[in-house]
């Protein structure tokens, strides 16, 4: 992951790349600024988590897609066991995504749950464990995303990499081959 902002590079999807930071930015916002006027917590947990979770729809289903060409999703097996399932674009599309999409898709991700623990720190450090029951979701949600994305991209560099392997032993073969036709 290639963490510096290419220069003069525009979003190739600034929609996506809107909606990306919007749902993330109004599950903070709302969070932060609702204790100023609101004094219902239960307001306060409904609408910051069905933000946060939105947040987690988009960037799972949409945002991952379409800024860094992988999905993931966990399904539970007939053994009951847990097992992660990764998607990611051909290794000629995944090239030839837009670095700046892919950098705001892994800031915003990383970015969101510092916020969060932070956040946390502070419910904790003013005596507000209720407030902590929110942020614990809203990390969990976004520490989710930020597992599943990580392996999917850590099984699409295998998978280049085992293809690369492949192409290469092919092409060695196919030499080999050719070499001994001759004589």
């Amino acid at each position: 992951m290639d963490l510096t902002q290419p220069p003069g590079e525009n979003y190739a999807n600034p929609r996506t790349c809107f909606f990306h930071v919007l749902f993330k930015a109004a599950a903070l916002a709302f969070y932060i600024l609702s204790a100023l006027f609101i004094d219902n917590f239960v307001i306060i947990f409904v609408v910051t988590v069905l933000l946060a979770a939105l947040d987690f729809w988009v960037v799972k289903n949409v945002s991952g897609r379409i800024l860094v060409g992988l999905r993931w999703w966990n399904e539970i097996n007939d053994l009951g066991e847990s097992v992660w399932k990764f998607e990611s674009l051909e290794q000629e599309s995944l090239a030839r995504l837009n670095k700046k999409d892919s950098w705001l898709f892994w800031w915003t991700l990383y970015l969101t749950a510092v916020a969060w623990v932070v956040l946390g720190i502070f419910s904790l450090i003013r005596f507000q464990a209720d407030y902590c029951l929110i942020i614990g979701v809203c990390l969990t949600l976004s520490v989710a995303n930020i597992i599943g994305f990580t392996k999917c991209r850590k099984d699409a560099k295998k998978q280049i990499q085992k293809f690369a392997s492949q192409t290469i032993a092919n092409r060695v073969s196919s030499t080999i081959q050719s070499a001994f036709s001759v004589v």
